[in-house]
């Protein structure tokens, strides 16, 4: 047997888990203080719900979940067997899907508009790798309900300021919006048929690069003079709002402008906001607003999200408008951990040692010390400065050796 865990999976030690458990007690406080309510769902979701969720190329990581039983042994028999008839149901790659179908379910018992909490694994079929895991932590506020860009603007500061509060500093959020993109599409001259595909081209852009997007634009046979149209826009430093505005609806420019002004007066320029059009996001269910958080010195986002107005109205067959912003909790996790992060304000971490004919007194006297310190007890062990080594090895700060009158002695 193996004792090492799947490829794409991690074991955490316990300092490890501290680190996670209060990063995730601050994250979720931060959110609980804003109103946002914490629900809970499966980590399983039918396979049509799955695959009918316009999930970008994450619909080509799902962990698929083969039937069981006599299903699986009748699909089996078949000559010409497809997937959908081998698989019934898979594991939620992200958490977005489960909270559309829990609120089409729920919707009468729910607050409207719903300020909703997600804080859960998801899991992609990804090729393990630096950064990439195939079971990896979410932590979302979505607001559904609300059609206006105060949505946009309340998720933004309320997850910056989680951000900020674990610790995260020097960053910039970037902010597009899908129909801005799609009008640039059209004004480059691409087919609007055409547009869900050169998103999922364009997204690949911070890892491939805007020439790798140009050799996959032109390897996917479109035209070269919209091709060269739309690189021309994109490549120059001149595409702000008001260049954009002349060939995109005025509203959706006014939308864009509206937030960041808003986000900008609230936080009084404690962070930047800036409207990035290369910024694209790969689900096909967003319809609006998307936007991303970069840290400085690190690529990749730490957080994202957008607008998806239509994705609930598949179980409801009825327009419900939501937005919603992730938190990459695992980026944030690694990021701080290469800074040496350190809990603040944590109580001191002690060992009391005892031996066998002591250790009811000794586990008196650990309650104690519990009144300042996190005490763990331990029995004696025969080489105790070795021991010693590996508790400090370990994040204890000190000990203690109960019937010594010389109390509690710290590391260092």
């Amino acid at each position: 047997m193996k004792a090492t865990p799947v490829k794409g999976t991690r074991d955490y030690l316990p300092k490890e888990v501290r680190i996670r458990d209060y990063l995730q007690d601050v994250i979720r406080q931060t959110y609980e203080e804003a109103g946002f309510e914490r629900i809970a769902t499966p980590i399983l979701e039918d396979a049509v719900n799955l695959d009918k969720s316009e999930g970008g190329e994450n619909l080509n990581l799902i962990f698929k979940i083969l039937k069981r039983g006599q299903k699986l042994s009748s699909a089996l028999q078949k000559t010409d067997v497809t997937e959908m008839e081998l698989s019934d149901m898979g594991l939620r790659y992200d958490l977005t899907l489960p909270l559309s179908r829990y609120y089409a379910n729920n919707r009468n018992d729910l607050m409207a508009p719903f300020k909703v909490i997600q804080m859960d694994r998801v899991y992609r079929a990804e090729r393990p790798q630096k950064g990439r895991l195939r079971e990896f932590m979410q932590c979302d506020i979505d607001i559904i309900g609300n059609a206006s860009a105060d949505a946009e603007v309340e998720l933004i500061l309320t997850t910056t300021k989680a951000l900020e509060r674990v610790g995260l500093s020097h960053y910039t959020v970037k902010i597009n919006d899908r129909r801005i993109l799609k009008s640039i599409f059209s004004y480059a001259g691409f087919g609007e048929a055409d547009h869900e595909k050169l998103a999922i081209i364009f997204d690949k852009q911070d890892k491939i690069g805007m020439e790798g997007v140009r050799g996959e634009l032109m390897e996917n046979g479109f035209a070269e003079p919209a091709v060269e149209k739309f690189m021309g826009l994109l490549e120059g430093d001149s595409l702000d709002l008001d260049a954009v505005s002349r060939v995109c609806d005025a509203e959706d420019v006014k939308s864009l402008q509206y937030i960041m002004d808003t986000v900008n007066t609230v936080s009084n320029g404690a962070f930047t906001i800036e409207f990035t059009p290369s910024l694209v996001r790969g689900q096909g269910y967003y319809t609006g607003t998307i936007f991303e958080v970069e840290a400085e010195g690190y690529a990749g986002a730490v957080a994202g999200g957008g607008r998806y107005d239509n994705l609930i109205g598949k179980f409801l067959n009825e327009d419900i408008p939501a937005v919603g912003f992730s938190i990459g909790f695992e980026r944030i996790f690694s990021i701080l951990m290469e800074q040496g992060f350190a809990i603040p304000g944590q109580k001191k971490r002690i060992a009391v040692f005892y031996d066998t004919a002591t250790y009811a007194q000794a586990l008196s006297y650990a309650e104690e010390l519990r009144q300042e310190y996190i005490v763990s007890v331990i029995a004696r062990p025969k080489k105790l400065g070795k021991f010693l080594n590996r508790l400090e090895t370990e994040g204890y700060d000190g000990f203690a050796v109960y019937g010594q009158e010389d109390g509690v002695k710290f590391f260092g």
